[in-house]
């Protein structure tokens, strides 16, 4: 895409003007944008410290806000520029290696006697070893203990890859087992911030019954509805905006982009191919995993989107392998990224996510 105009999120409704025409009309069919300004004025006590934070008193006396919502899926952001302009900063690092180092010895550590088996026994892999977990929010609740205690340790594309099959391995017992349990949902809360109750690098899977959980289904029929009204495939749809945009990059197969309607800070979506499983998503995986720790990002969360494990007389043909990535911010803040907003209307981001984009490209 080729434009004079900023390259950010607050220039978002001008870029989007200029996209070749079937993004645009993608575009059109996804997103409604809408900028609008916050105005304030602030007491003369309060130049000195605007100035020292944001750079200028006149930078906060208006703020350009961009509202993303995404029409099909109803999910949405409050972007605000002047935040998006902050620089970002980590602090706590060295407290969170302190933290991983004494939490060294933890049940996790020795799995084999130091967590419970699920009914039908353990499934192991070469980088991680499954366990039922004891405090469960499904009646399939299972742990992939990690083999490396460290959960910030380096993950190539084969260890994420090992653990992913490993886990699905896991959910094929289960299916087994209950044929009705075939919605199989995997997730990966890296440290507290992101709502790990343990140090030791793990994930956690669950496979339910009935139907798939409600946000994984809402999507699939969001989706065939959208076919069904456009005539266009809505994953395809969607990563030809991105892509436009130059939000999006390609990684062993998949489709990878930084969300414009992120559930909050630098959300990643990954995208693979109908038919495929989440093998193909390893190495983009990795590489968002890497690039979060590039920009000092320790504490975040995953999770896989996935068809059912067996066929549940619904239309899932075209639905693809997904993940979802967001970071859940400086371990350090003891303030909740996560608020009224949030639960209960649109998303507050800060970060931008053509900056978040820069890295995944690079």
């Amino acid at each position: 895409m080729k434009t004079d105009v900023k390259r950010s999120i607050g220039g978002l409704e001008e870029l989007l003007g200029a996209l070749p025409p079937e993004a645009r009309a993608a575009a059109s069919r996804i997103f409604a944008v809408s900028t609008t300004v916050g105005r304030l004025d602030a007491p003369t006590e309060m130049h000195d410290w605007i100035a020292k934070q944001f750079g200028s008193v006149d930078a906060v006396s208006a703020q350009r806000i961009v509202r993303v919502t995404n029409l099909v899926m109803l999910e949405g952001a409050l972007f605000n520029d002047l935040r998006a302009r902050r620089p970002a900063e980590v602090k706590g690092a060295d407290e969170v290696r302190e933290t991983i180092e004494r939490s060294r010895g933890d049940p996790f550590c020795h799995p084999e006697t130091g967590t419970p088996a699920d009914t039908f026994g353990r499934v192991k892999g070469a980088h991680g070893i499954t366990a039922s977990n004891v405090a469960k929010y499904d009646a399939y609740h299972g742990v992939l203990v990690f083999d490396d205690h460290d959960p910030l340790a380096t993950m190539d594309a084969g260890v994420i890859r090992d653990r992913l099959v490993t886990a699905r391995r896991w959910a094929e017992r289960v299916n087994e087992e209950d044929p009705a349990a075939r919605y199989y949902f995997l997730l990966w809360n890296c440290l507290w911030r992101a709502g790990g109750s343990i140090v030791h690098g793990h994930m956690q899977m669950t496979v339910t019954a009935g139907m798939h959980y409600p946000k994984v289904e809402l999507l699939r029929r969001r989706s065939l509805a959208y076919d069904e009204q456009h005539g266009r495939d809505y994953f395809d749809d969607l990563w030809l905006v991105h892509e436009a945009l130059e939000l999006g990059d390609e990684r062993d197969g998949a489709r990878v982009f930084a969300s414009l309607a992120p559930v909050k800070e630098s959300e990643v979506v990954i995208v693979g191919r109908p038919g495929d499983d989440e093998r193909s998503l390893a190495g983009a995986i990795a590489h968002v995993v890497a690039a979060y720790r590039s920009r000092g990002v320790v504490s975040y969360n995953l999770a896989l989107l996935l068809p059912p494990l067996s066929a549940d007389g619904n239309d899932w043909r075209r639905f693809p392998p997904q993940a979802r990535l967001v970071d859940r911010g400086d371990t350090a803040n003891k303030t909740s990224d996560i608020g009224g907003m949030e639960l209960y209307a649109a998303a507050v981001v800060a970060g931008d996510p053509f900056r978040l984009a820069e890295v995944i490209r690079s």
